[in-house]
């Protein structure tokens, strides 16, 4: 499956909505945009790296040559990356931000709320369209890596900014270094692909290691390790 690169997933959703009614979700868009803060529940589910829906009016899809579309219906385009499994995310997405994204699909058709999670799912997979291409540049390592990383940087800086002419205490440097290594040691985790939650994400590695294989690798030499 080409939306999975190592711990991320890509999703993509397209769903059409009444146009007499379009002009609501217009408006909920700018009191969003304006009010940040309607989105803390959300920016708190930390397996999301990137979420945005985007609304598409009927005459507004591009002409690749094959002349204007005609449609009956405004569409909403949602684009979403996050670590963990397909399910993972919806079952996040259901039970932590249910109302707002009763809120975001309002007026789409057919939408079945985002509580029971069943329906809702099973809305989102009719409408979903799966990734001829997902790129990602750093596929082994996920948001949360990320910012690990980054605390990790920071003490190293400190410790060395702190002892950069190398004349001080030899005691004193192992016990602010050892103060540093307590202070980041959650952040010290492996990067790499996600532990196998699905059959899809484990078609996907060995797919990966394959394409790998075959286009980086020399023959006999030494190859990528099997997720």
């Amino acid at each position: 499956m080409s939306n999975i690169a190592g711990k991320a997933y890509g999703m993509t959703v397209v769903t059409p909505m009444k146009p007499l009614t379009s002009w609501i979700n217009t408006l909920i868009y700018q009191v969003v945009r304006g009010a940040p803060s309607t989105l803390q529940r959300l920016l708190g589910l930390s397996i999301i790296h990137f979420a945005r829906w985007a609304m598409i009016r009927r005459n507004q899809w591009p002409n690749i040559g094959n002349g204007p579309e005609h449609l009956a219906n405004d569409y909403l385009l949602f684009c979403s990356n996050f670590n963990g499994t397909w399910d993972q995310y919806i079952d996040a997405f259901s039970a932590g931000v249910a109302s707002g994204l009763d809120l975001v699909w309002f007026g789409n058709l057919k939408f079945p709320g985002a509580m029971p999670v069943s329906p809702f799912k099973a809305y989102i997979c009719a409408n979903q369209i799966m990734c001829d291409f997902y790129y990602n540049a750093t596929p082994g390592v996920a948001q949360r890596d990320v910012k690990s990383a980054l605390r990790v940087a920071d003490a190293i800086r400190t410790l060395t900014k702190a002892h950069a002419d190398g004349a001080g205490d030899h005691v004193a440097f192992a016990t602010a270094f050892a103060t540093a290594l307590r202070s980041v040691q959650n952040d010290l985790g492996s990067h790499g692909c996600a532990p196998i939650a699905s059959t899809d994400a484990y078609t996907a590695d060995r797919n990966r290691r394959a394409y790998l294989a075959a286009t980086l690798c020399k023959p006999g030499g030494p190859h990528p390790p099997e997720a």
